[in-house]
C-alpha cells in the first residue's frame, strides 16, 4: 500500500534515536534516497510479501501482527517515534529470503520515513561495516547454534525414547522367555503323568472321560476372570480344604493354580463324580499340568502381543517409510507417543485420555507432530515429578471451530508468572544444567505455527497447566510449508 508523499525534513530525522548520531550530510542523503509517506488507517504491508522497504515511524500508531491459521495475532503495538519495521535485515542480502516476517497496519493517520531496501542495505554496509559484520555473525551464528542444539535436542530425545522402548520391550520379552521355559517343564510333567495314567489298567471309558474333562478345563481357563486378592485367598482356602478332604496331598500347592484358572469346588466335585477314588489324585495332578500350560500359553500370548504393540507404536511414532505430509489420525499419533514415553511417565503419574473420537483426520506432518507431543508431555512429566508426589496428565482432543484442539493438562506447580513471556524463547530453560537445551518449546512453536499454520499457547495456575495446540482441519498446498530451521 502506498501512502501520501510528504516533505522529508533532515531536522526531524535527526531527532529520532536511530539517526541522532548521523552527520548533516548523512541526514541529507537519507532524505534524498528515502521519502516520507502518510498512511490512513489500514494495512501498510502484508506478511510474506517481498521486503522492499524499511519503515521508521515519525508520527502515529503502528500495529505488527503474525498470521496464525485463519487469525491475525498482534505481536506489537507502538506510538514511539523511531520504532522501525519492514526490511531491517536487508543487509543480509541473498543469504536470507527477503520477505516481511509480519504484517504492518496503522490505526490512525501515521507518517513514516520510508527507505528502499537496497538503499538501506548499501548505507548499512558503507556507514557501519563493522556493525554489519557483527550483526551477520550474530544472526548466522545464533542460527547455526540453534540448528546444532536442535539436532542435539532431537538426539537426546531419541536416546531417551530408545532407552524407554528397550525397557518396555525387555519386560514382555523376558516374561515370554520365562513362560516358555516353565511351559517346557509343565509339558514334560504332563507327558510323564499321562504315561503313569496310561500304564494303569483303566477302562477305555475312563480315559475318554479324562480327555473330555481336560478339554472342558482348558475352555474354563480361557474364560477365567480376574479376582481381587481377598476373593482369590478365600477361594484358595476353600479349594485346599476340598483337596485335603479327598486325600490329595499338598492341596495348598494346587489350589492357587486352579483359582487363577477360574476353577472351583463345583468343578472338582464334577471331576470326582466322573472318576473312581483310585484315579482322582492322578487325574487332578494331570489336570493341574493342563491348567498351568494354558496359563503359561496365555502369558506368552500377552507378552508377544505387547512386543508387537510396542513395535507398531515405534513404527507409528517414527513414521518410517511414510510420506512426510499425509492425512493423519491425531489420536494414533498421541497413543504411540504416550506408549513410547510410558517408561518415562512412570507409575506415579496417571494418564487420562479424553478423546473426541468423532474428529476427522487432518493433513499434517506426523513425525513433526510426534516431536511436539514428546516435548509437551516431557515438560508436563518433569513438572509433576518436581513435586515428588506425581500427578495426572490429561490429554484431550476436541473441535474448536475450523481447528482441531489437542490439550495437555498437568497438575504440576505451574509456570511461574515471571517467566511466562520467555518460555517459547530459544535456549530458555528452567531445567538443571545438562538436562535441557531450551529448544523444546521453540521447536514445537515453529512446527505448529510456522509449518502447520496452527497455534500453540498455554494457560497456567498451580495445579492446572494447559498447553493447547490448534491445528487446521484443512490445509493449503502441502508443499508450501517450510521445514523449521
Amino acid at each position: 500500500m502506498n501512502g501520501r508523499p510528504m516533505p522529508c525534513s533532515q531536522q526531524e530525522l535527526g531527532t529520532l534515536f536511530l539517526f541522532e548520531k548521523l552527520a548533516p550530510d548523512q541526514l541529507s542523503l537519507l532524505c534524498r534516497e528515502g521519502r516520507v509517506e502518510e498512511f490512513e488507517p489500514g494495512p501498510v504491508y502484508g506478511e510474506g510479501d517481498p521486503a522492499t522497504c524499511f519503515y521508521v515511524l515519525l508520527e502515529g500508531t503502528l500495529v505488527l501482527s503474525r498470521r496464525i491459521g485463519d487469525y491475525d495475532v498482534e505481536t506489537n503495538r507502538s506510538s514511539s517515534r523511531g520504532v522501525y519495521a519492514g526490511a531491517f535485515q536487508a543487509y543480509l542480502g541473498d543469504r536470507l529470503e527477503q520477505v516481511y516476517n509480519s504484517s504492518l497496519r496503522v490505526i490512525e493517520p501515521s507518517r513514516f520515513f520510508v527507505l528502499p531496501a537496497e538503499t538501506f542495505a548499501a548505507i548499512m554496509r558503507e556507514w557501519f561495516p563493522m556493525a554489519v559484520h557483527l550483526l551477520e555473525g550474530l544472526f548466522f551464528g545464533v542460527k547455526s547454534a540453534q540448528e546444532a542444539v536442535g539436532q542435539r535436542e532431537r538426539l537426546l530425545a531419541l536416546g531417551s525414547l530408545s532407552a524407554g522402548l528397550t525397557h518396555e520391550l525387555n519386560n514382555p520379552a523376558a516374561a515370554a522367555v520365562r513362560a516358555t521355559s516353565a511351559l517346557r517343564e509343565r509339558v514334560a510333567g504332563m507327558r510323564h503323568k499321562l504315561g503313569i495314567i496310561a500304564a494303569r489298567p483303566y477302562q477305555g471309558d475312563t480315559l475318554k472321560t479324562l480327555i473330555d474333562i481336560q478339554e472342558r478345563t482348558a475352555e474354563r481357563v480361557a474364560k477365567a476372570t480376574d479376582l481381587s486378592p481377598l476373593e482369590a485367598s478365600d477361594r484358595e482356602d476353600t479349594l485346599s480344604d476340598w483337596l485335603d478332604d479327598h486325600g490329595i496331598a499338598d492341596g495348598w500347592q494346587l489350589a492357587p493354580t486352579f483359582v487363577q484358572a477360574g476353577l472351583d469346588t463345583d468343578w472338582l466335585a464334577h471331576v470326582a463324580a466322573s472318576l473312581d477314588d483310585d484315579t482322582l489324585e492322578s487325574a487332578v495332578r494331570w489336570l493341574n499340568y493342563t491348567v498351568e500350560t494354558e496359563l503359561l500359553m496365555n502369558e506368552i500370548e500377552e507378552s508377544t502381543t505387547r512386543v508387537s504393540a510396542l513395535v507398531t507404536a515405534a513404527k507409528q511414532y517414527s513414521q518410517l517409510d511414510r510420506a512426510p505430509h499425509q492425512v493423519t489420525n491425531v489420536h494414533e499419533l498421541l497413543d504411540s507417543t504416550l506408549l513410547m514415553l510410558s517408561a518415562k511417565i512412570g507409575p506415579h503419574i496417571t494418564v487420562v485420555k479424553d478423546y473426541d473420537r468423532g474428529l476427522p483426520k487432518i493433513p499434517a506432518y506426523p513425525s513433526d507432530l510426534n516431536q511436539v507431543w514428546t516435548n509437551l508431555i516431557d515438560n508436563a512429566v518433569s513438572s509433576m515429578n518436581s513435586t515428588d508426589t506425581g500427578g495426572t496428565l490429561t490429554v484431550r482432543t476436541a473441535r474448536d471451530g475450523d481447528l482441531l484442539l489437542v490439550e495437555f493438562c498437568d497438575t504440576g506447580p505451574g509456570v511461574p508468572a515471571e517467566i511466562r513471556d520467555r518460555i517459547f524463547d530459544p535456549f530458555f530453560t528452567t531445567k538443571p544444567m545438562g538436562e535441557g537445551t531450551g529448544l523444546g518449546l521453540d521447536i514445537s512453536w515453529r512446527i505448529i505455527v510456522n509449518k502447520h499454520k496452527g497455534d500453540l499457547r498455554f494457560h497456567s495456575v498451580p495445579g492446572d497447566t494447559r498447553f493447547q495446540v490448534r491445528l487446521p482441519l484443512a490445509s493449503a498446498d502441502p508443499l508450501s510449508p517450510q521445514e523449521p530451521s
